[in-house]
């Protein structure tokens, strides 16, 4: 074998009894996820919006970014509910390149997994205390999931994850809502698959554990776009997409069907600025259609405070090191703006 055995990572239980969610987060989180959970079963009729950085490079910045999420959220509470995105785990089509924070904690050294590691809960806490406002993140390592599960109020599972069984089961056993997004192909079976896998009970092998899930029946799926055999990227956010998709979906029998759209990666071929229209669009077409009304219930926005992404060695503060962001001027009007149309 060519595996090196640099250092061995602690286990979920040594991480989470060093660094401890305190019981009034605690408290915090609970009533979160029920106000979450309430938009997919059909209880709330408000709005979910997952929204930040492309990936969360900087503590300080992130933090300064959902301070900023945490007063608009008061302002508009009655109509969105606002999930930030701390996504620190940064899947790489090659395998090349900066694979996020958990991989990477400081981006002038080498890769730490085990420093990595207690550098995102350090973070997810942090921005938990400050914000009241508990939030997403990627799972691109299931194994990982265990050393967040206390601090999450959803997660995401991308488009080169979601035909993985190890990352479907282990969504079974989350009692957050998970999105599913579609694949690369767009294919829309594998979404659906993905959820109908998510839904259902397994018995299998986690973390060095037989175990068992319940199913989890706020897996959902999220669009995003796709890219065709050439290369061309195709939306699928436009009204006759999603009126076929809802209709698939519906088809389907599975729970809490819903439908969120994410603005960017393939469906604003990563032009950033184009997400505010997208969005729009969206709700335009949620007007139009009561099928569309009641199952999107909400967006995936790539946001941060300057607009656009940067290399990293050029270290301006809140800024994107990976994909193109919405600036928080645009972001804050687009925030506003949906809660206006909700």
């Amino acid at each position: 074998m060519s595996f090196e055995y640099v250092r061995e990572v602690p286990p979920p239980k040594d991480i989470l009894a060093a660094m401890p969610l305190p019981l009034d987060l605690s408290v915090v989180k609970r009533k979160r996820d029920q106000e979450i959970k309430e938009v997919f079963t059909r209880e709330s009729k408000k709005f979910v919006l997952i929204i930040g950085p492309c990936s969360a490079h900087d503590e300080d910045a992130v933090c300064d970014y959902i301070g900023r999420l945490a007063k608009v959220q008061e302002d508009v509470k009655d109509k969105i509910i606002i999930i930030p995105r701390i996504y620190t785990n940064k899947p790489r089509t090659t395998g090349i390149g900066y694979k996020g924070m958990a991989h990477q904690p400081n981006l002038s050294e080498e890769p730490n997994i085990v420093e990595g590691i207690k550098a995102i809960r350090k973070m997810h806490l942090r921005a938990l205390k400050e914000s009241r406002l508990p939030a997403a993140d990627e799972m691109l390592y299931p194994g990982n999931y265990p050393y967040l599960e206390d601090v999450l109020s959803y997660v995401a599972v991308g488009a080169r994850s979601v035909e993985n069984q190890g990352h479907r089961l282990t969504c079974s056993g989350l009692d957050v809502p998970v999105g599913m997004k579609n694949p690369t192909s767009g294919d829309i079976d594998v979404t659906l698959n993905s959820i109908q896998a998510a839904q259902a009970p397994h018995v299998f092998s986690y973390n060095r554990w037989e175990v068992k899930t319940l199913g989890n029946p706020l897996a959902h799926a999220v669009l995003r776009g796709a890219v065709d055999p050439h290369g061309v990227t195709v939306p699928n956010y436009h009204y006759e997409d999603l009126i076929f998709f809802a209709e698939t979906y519906k088809k389907r029998g599975l729970a809490n069907a819903t439908i969120i759209v994410d603005t960017n990666h393939a469906n604003s071929n990563k032009k950033y600025a184009e997400q505010p229209r997208i969005a729009m669009e969206v709700m335009q077409s949620r007007r139009h259609s009561p099928l569309l009304k009641d199952m999107v219930r909400g967006f995936m926005i790539e946001s941060f405070i300057e607009e656009g992404s940067q290399k990293v060695t050029e270290n301006v503060y809140g800024k994107s090191i990976t994909d193109p962001c919405l600036g928080w001027k645009d972001s804050e009007k687009l925030i506003r703006d949906l809660a206006g149309m909700v």
